[in-house]
């Protein structure tokens, strides 16, 4: 794939701003921020802080110090973000323009994690055999490992997800390496009392109305028990991934509340995962990350109801332990 650079143009008709491009990522300052989501500069401030208070990005990896020409032609070290944190606020900023920047972001998404990669799976699975050869020392004529060395690092850490979007775009994900040891039986009155915990703390940050987690009808206990639901003692859906996968997808897909379907089906799918002991993988990473947990209820919101099967085998294969074999 050819690297390219995409710009955000507002619906409104302002101009762009001019950034920095370095590193491979896009730095801009808190201002450019506010005048990209058109908020002032105390709130795009309140944003970043929040950012690296809640744990969503390291500070000392996504912030760098730039000189910049002020106004009085004195040159003055100023702090630049990094794309990472520019998509962190544009998803938390309340604001038209914030609004336009979303719809863009999750346009960009789907275009790239549904339409963007086909990928011939043989010729991965020869690559990964060659990569798996070099790491074991094997000699293979021809390859000067020196030079190689940075491709095959990164040959090596992505062929797995390469595989997983072919797969995708194949409709042939599988469900191997899952995890049956469901030590957490999902309740209504606990999760109930989760959704209200989490709605006191989200108005408090004037981040939701009343409005929000307030039920239509009685289809959320539909939901959590068609998600236990069992036969002859045995459980429809018999491991914690699939249980997981589709609880996020019936609360998104099913509009149970007034408000907030996509932010409690994130929550209640988190939540469920760490009741099971299942949220990390075996060095203390998160198997899903806050970025990719937006970028994953976004999509099942935006998906076809068609494609139901292959969205929820998609979330599984992301957080089963397949690639911790």
């Amino acid at each position: 794939m050819e690297n390219t650079i995409e710009f955000y143009q507002p619906k409104d008709g302002n101009s762009g701003i001019e950034v920095r491009l370095q590193d491979e990522t896009v730095w801009l300052t808190q201002k450019q921020m506010g005048i990209l989501f058109d908020r002032d500069y105390k709130t795009i401030s309140k944003h970043i802080i929040n950012i690296f208070k809640e744990g969503e990005l390291v500070k000392n990896s996504v912030v760098a110090n730039f000189a910049t020409t002020a106004e009085d032609g004195k040159s003055y070290n100023v702090e630049h973000y990094n794309l990472d944190v520019t998509i962190s606020v544009g998803y938390r900023v309340k604001s038209f323009r914030g609004t336009q920047f979303r719809q863009w972001a999750t346009q960009r998404l789907k275009d790239h994690l549904v339409k963007g990669y086909t990928i011939n799976q043989q010729r991965l699975e020869q690559l990964n055999q060659v990569v798996k050869l070099i790491q074991a020392g094997g000699k293979i004529e021809d390859i000067n490992l020196n030079e190689a060395r940075g491709l095959l690092d990164i040959i090596s850490n992505y062929t797995q997800s390469f595989i997983l979007l072919n797969q995708y775009d194949s409709h042939s994900l599988n469900s191997d390496f899952l995890n049956e040891n469901i030590t957490y039986q999902i309740k209504y009155d606990e999760a109930i009392a989760a959704i209200t915990e989490l709605k006191k703390q989200l108005i408090n940050a004037k981040e939701a109305t009343q409005l929000f987690g307030n039920q239509k009808d009685d289809s959320f206990s539909g939901i959590l028990g068609n998600i236990i639901q069992s036969f002859d003692g045995h459980y429809l859906y018999p491991s914690i991934e699939e249980q997981a996968a589709n609880l996020l997808y019936f609360v998104i897909k099913n509009h149970p509340f007034s408000d907030g379907n996509k932010r409690i089906g994130a929550f209640m799918f988190v939540w469920f995962l760490e009741k099971n002991k299942h949220r990390f993988k075996k060095n203390g990473e998160l198997k899903i990350n806050d970025n990719a947990l937006v970028a994953l209820a976004l999509l099942v919101a935006q998906s076809d109801p068609a494609d139901k099967d292959l969205m929820v085998q998609l979330i599984v294969n992301l957080v089963c332990n397949k690639q911790e074999v």
